[in-house]
């Protein structure tokens, strides 16, 4: 990736924080989603925003996954969304449970290495976009959907290539232990770490109310970090043995020499959430992963240009990877069979 940080921001932290509150994340209006509320197979829903094409015929679909506690209106979301419409894309933000403004319905959340969801979700676009024209589908993760999506790329294999053209990763903790210590940490427990328990304590104690004895209350409320979090409430929702072994399970770096599909990953060495001796070395990925590690741009924030700065040169960078390798031409068509 071809990325620079301008002098004015210097550093990972201030890099993270101002792309996500100050920097223009578009030109001219906001996007505007429509929203559709997808049923799912054990009776729960999922809210899915999308922004159609601007014009009919086979276009290719850009699907973003949000990290932890984001949504559609997250400011990569927004970034992406004008990217694809720029380039006549359909463009999809596929909510996890619970992030869509409104309480979902089963005991269960989501969680890093949710690649069960993603697979589900990912077929029922592939299906729903050949019913409305058809072309490429492109899918990106942020952070936490980064990793789902990567394992999911990993466990679907030889098969990942019927659903989705290409796949990528965005500043994603693939090695969930190695980003939950650093986000434990001095300024990191202080700012992020504070900031999310804000919105995913009121989320579980929601969920508590509406299946009373889900969980220890004191033992949540006594989290002062995402590993307690994790151990109380996202590993045992989600059926695995405690914190150690969700993180193990849903790490997507050991699982990246099995996928078989045109796949990015990119990560700043200077991701205050991610230590950069933790991330993957081109010997522990396969030859379909292709590796970007930027020496600067924080945690899903590449700001770029003159104060206030814009986010707009990694969606452009990460969507024309997409097309490129997706099978989608530069102008946002979707290319016949056989054509390079």
């Amino acid at each position: 990736m071809d990325y620079a940080a301008p002098r004015w921001l210097p550093g990972g932290n201030l890099q993270t924080i101002w792309a996500a509150l100050y920097a223009r994340r578009f030109d001219g209006p906001a996007p505007v989603y429509r929203r559709e509320r997808w049923p799912t197979p054990d009776g729960d829903f999922i809210d899915v925003d999308f922004v159609d094409a601007p014009a009919p015929g086979p276009r290719p679909l850009l699907v973003l996954f949000h990290g932890l506690e984001g949504s559609s209106r997250s400011h990569y979301a927004e970034a992406f969304a004008a990217y694809a419409a720029s380039r006549g894309m359909a463009f999809a933000v596929p909510h996890f449970r619970g992030c869509s403004g409104e309480l979902n319905l089963a005991p269960r959340a989501y969680h890093s290495g949710d690649f069960e969801e993603i697979g589900w979700i990912l077929a029922r676009m592939r299906d729903q976009h050949a019913q409305k024209g058809g072309g490429p589908v492109l899918a990106a993760g942020v952070s936490l959907g980064g990793n789902a999506l990567m394992r999911w790329a990993s466990e679907a294999g030889e098969t990942a290539s019927g659903v989705v053209g290409a796949v990528a990763s965005v500043c994603a903790p693939l090695d969930l232990a190695a980003g939950g210590e650093a986000i434990g940490q001095g300024f990191n427990k202080l700012v992020y770490t504070r900031m999310f328990l804000a919105t995913m304590k009121p989320k579980a104690l929601a969920k508590l109310a509406q299946f009373p004895g889900l969980f220890d209350r004191e033992q949540l409320m006594s989290s002062r970090n995402l590993y307690d979090f994790d151990n109380v409430f996202t590993a045992p929702l989600h059926g695995f043995r405690d914190v150690d072994d969700y993180w193990s399970r849903g790490s997507a770096k050991p699982h990246l020499a099995s996928i078989r599909v045109p796949a990015l990953v990119v990560n700043a060495r200077n991701d205050p959430f991610i230590p950069a001796r933790s991330l993957p070395k081109p010997g522990e990925v396969g030859a379909h992963v292709t590796l970007w590690q930027p020496a600067h741009g924080g945690h899903v924030g590449f700001p770029m240009g003159l104060p206030p700065g814009h986010v707009h040169g990694m969606p452009e960078q990460v969507g024309g990877w997409l097309q490129l390798h997706g099978g989608a031409s530069a102008d946002g068509r979707g290319l016949s069979p056989g054509r390079e």
